[in-house]
Parts: C-alpha cells; sequence; structure tokens
C-alpha cells in the first residue's frame, strides 16, 4: 500500500496533550513528516487567536483549517485566505429558532476580529477578557465564522438534540463539550474546507490519514481514506474511525505516524 500524502489532525484531545503543550516527541514527527515533504494540515475548532503559539509546528505548507472549517488560514502568509460565515440577517433568524426549541439559551459569536457574547453568555476560560458585551443584534456587525449556543442545567444530549433540530438545513451544528453547541455557516464543516487544501495539493482523500476526538471530526473522518480516533475519544467517534490510536495524553498521533511513516 503507498503512504499517505497528506496528515489532518486536530488538535486538542487529539494532538494536544491535556495541558495544552504538544510534546518534544509530537514536534519531532511533525518535522520529519515536513522534511519529506508530506504536509500535516491541522484541522481544528479553536479561534485563529488560540492558533498564535502553535503555528510553527504547521510547516512549510502553511496552509489550517480553522474555527470548524469557516476559515482557511495561510500561515506562511499570515493571512486569512477563505472565510465563510453567518451574516446577522440569517443569524436573527436562526437565534429566533433556536430560543424557541429552547428557552434560556444564551448565545455568542466568534468572529475573525474577536469575541462577542451576550451578557448571560457565562464567562469561561474560552471567554476573553476583552470580548465585546451586549445585545446580540448590536453584536453582530460582521459575519460570524461560529454562532455559539449555551444552556447550563439541561440534560447534554437534549440540548443538542433540541438545537439540533431547531437549526434543521440552515446552518451547520455540531459540539466539542457538554453545554454548547457550535454553528457553521451551511456545508460548512472540517471536512469541507480540508477538502479545498487537498485539492490544492494534488491529493486525493484516498491519500489522506485524519485524527480527531470529537463530533466535529466525524466529517472529517469520514472523508478521509484513512481514519483514526484517539483511545479518549467520544463514542461516537471510536464507533465511526476505522482504527484507534492511543490516547492524546500517550501521544497517540506521533505514536501511529512513527508507524506508519517509519519514523
Amino acid at each position: 500500500m503507498s503512504l499517505p500524502r497528506l496528515v489532518a489532525t486536530d488538535l486538542d484531545g487529539t494532538l494536544v496533550h491535556s495541558d495544552g503543550t504538544i510534546t518534544a516527541r509530537t514536534r519531532a514527527a511533525l518535522t520529519d513528516l515536513d522534511h519529506r515533504g508530506v504536509p500535516v494540515v491541522f484541522v481544528t475548532a479553536r479561534p485563529l487567536r488560540w492558533m498564535d503559539d502553535l503555528w510553527e509546528a504547521v510547516g512549510r505548507h502553511g496552509l489550517a483549517v480553522v474555527s470548524n472549517g469557516a476559515i482557511l488560514y495561510d500561515v506562511a502568509a499570515q493571512e486569512i485566505r477563505e472565510v465563510t460565515g453567518i451574516d446577522a440577517e440569517a443569524g436573527r433568524v436562526l437565534c429566533d429558532a433556536i430560543t424557541a426549541a429552547v428557552p434560556g439559551v444564551s448565545f455568542a459569536l466568534e468572529c475573525v476580529s474577536g469575541f462577542r457574547r451576550e451578557p448571560l453568555f457565562p464567562e469561561s476560560r474560552h471567554v476573553p477578557e476583552d470580548s465585546q458585551i451586549g445585545p446580540l443584534a448590536e453584536l453582530w456587525t460582521e459575519p460570524a465564522v461560529k454562532l455559539l449556543v449555551r444552556r447550563e442545567g439541561m440534560d447534554p444530549d437534549e440540548f443538542r438534540t433540541a438545537v439540533i433540530a431547531a437549526v434543521g438545513d440552515a446552518a451547520t451544528p455540531t459540539w466539542s463539550g457538554d453545554w454548547f453547541v457550535e454553528i457553521s455557516a451551511p456545508g460548512i464543516t472540517k471536512a469541507a474546507t480540508l477538502a479545498k487544501v487537498a485539492a490544492e495539493l494534488g491529493v486525493e482523500p484516498d491519500d489522506v490519514v485524519a485524527f480527531g476526538d470529537m463530533p466535529n471530526d466525524l466529517p472529517m473522518l469520514a472523508w478521509a481514506g484513512s481514519s483514526y480516533a484517539v483511545a479518549n475519544a467520544d463514542p461516537t467517534v471510536l464507533a465511526a474511525a476505522d482504527h484507534v490510536a492511543p490516547a492524546n495524553d500517550d501521544d497517540g498521533v506521533a505514536v501511529v505516524l512513527a508507524d506508519i511513516f517509519g519514523l
């Protein structure tokens, strides 16, 4: 069998350790692949503002898929190649439908220019201190690469099911945590934007190996010719992937890459 020509990997819970670090072992594997001319594409739900410390590990090909596919970023040029967001008019319709289905929800926007949230959207380590706060109608002045929906105190499965039903085909909902749903523009997934990267590099899906851990990785894992769920992945991901890699805290991605490529 031929070796993969492109590696696509999620970050948090997959490539990155639970303490937020990328180990020397993993960095060495990524560097070896870069020297061999095998691009490693980070495909992440993270916003751009969380990526500065990780760009050096991307490799010289310089492309990354950010915000669940809403942003294609040219790392070498330090600029956004493409962005697809939800505009305010479509967003208001979405929020009205979600609020009707799940009373008590609160919303936040992840925009290229920064994070914006309603006053009731709970503070957490993921919410920057300098985020704009106010009514959603006043905050939505540019396309949102992600609409975030929170509803604490409700059964997570019931919450997600209700939000996904309310959204329907109007947008693309997914999740990577218990009490919030992340919503992207219609048709925007990690897989859709990764496919653009692969096509630009002349790589077919069958020549891609992908790694992930949460439901927002499922489209990417289904698209890739070979897929791995790390051992700590959500049960739905473990069931869907072709293979299981060691856990993120055991450098699972690096272990598999060393085996595949003989690093």
